[in-house]
C-alpha cells in the first residue's frame, strides 16, 4: 500500500469540548469524526516549535551546564535548545539560544547549518510542535566562558558513543544521530 492509498482530507471537527490556553502550551479537547463516521474524543497540545543546536568547536560538541527538567524530575545533559517565538524563524532563534545558554555571541560563529528545513513533527497524534535541528560551528580561537560550559565530547565515533550513553533527551539523541547520518560520521 502506498501513501496515495490513504485519505488525505482531515477528520471533521464535530465540536470543541475544552481549550486551556497558556503562554507555553494550549490544551484542546475535541470530538472528531473519522473517515468511517466514528465520533472520537481527542486531546491535543499546541506548542511553539523547538530548536536543538549541535554546537561544535575544534571537533568537540559543547554543552551548557545540565539543567533541572520538571517533566522528568531530574537534571539532564542537553544540547542547547529552546522554543521558537512567533516573531522569529528557527534560524533567527539559534544565535539567541547560543547567547543565553553558552554565552556565545553571533560574531563567535563560523557557520550555522540546518539539518532540516521543514521541521520534524515531535508527536503527530498529540501535538503540532515541530523540531528543527542545526549545527553551529564556532570559530576555532573563541574562548567559551567556563561558567556556561557543562561538558564537551569529541565529535568522533567514540565521543558519539559516549554521548549516546549520557543523553536521555530523545530530541537531542535524534538530532545527534541525524547529524551523524547526514555527515557520514564513522563510515
Amino acid at each position: 500500500m502506498s501513501k496515495n492509498d490513504y485519505p488525505s482530507n482531515p477528520w471533521r471537527v464535530v465540536q470543541k469540548l475544552l481549550e486551556i490556553p497558556s503562554p507555553w502550551v494550549t490544551i484542546i479537547a475535541e470530538q472528531l469524526e473519522n473517515h468511517q463516521g466514528e465520533i472520537l474524543d481527542y486531546w491535543r497540545v499546541e506548542k511553539a516549535d523547538s530548536v536543538v543546536i549541535l554546537t561544535i568547536q575544534n571537533q568537540h560538541f559543547l554543552f551548557p551546564r545540565p539543567m533541572y527538567r520538571p517533566g522528568v524530575g531530574k537534571t539532564t545533559l542537553d544540547f542547547p535548545g529552546g522554543r521558537v517565538s512567533p516573531e522569529k524563524t528557527p534560524l533567527e532563534t539559534v544565535p539567541i539560544i547560543l547567547q543565553k545558554e553558552l554565552g556565545i555571541k553571533p560574531c563567535d560563529l563560523d557557520k550555522i547549518t540546518p539539518l532540516n528545513h521543514e521541521g520534524w513533527l515531535i508527536n503527530s497524534s498529540f501535538s503540532n510542535q515541530k523540531l528543527y535541528g542545526f549545527v553551529a560551528e564556532l570559530l576555532p580561537n573563541i574562548l567559551v566562558d567556563q561558567n556556561y560550559l557543562g561538558a564537551t565530547y569529541p565529535t568522533n565515533i567514540l565521543g558519539i558513543e559516549d554521548l549516546l550513553q549520557d543523553l536521555v533527551c530523545f530530541q537531542c539523541r535524534g538530532i545527534l544521530l541525524e547529524w551523524k547520518y547526514q555527515f557520514k560520521i564513522g563510515e
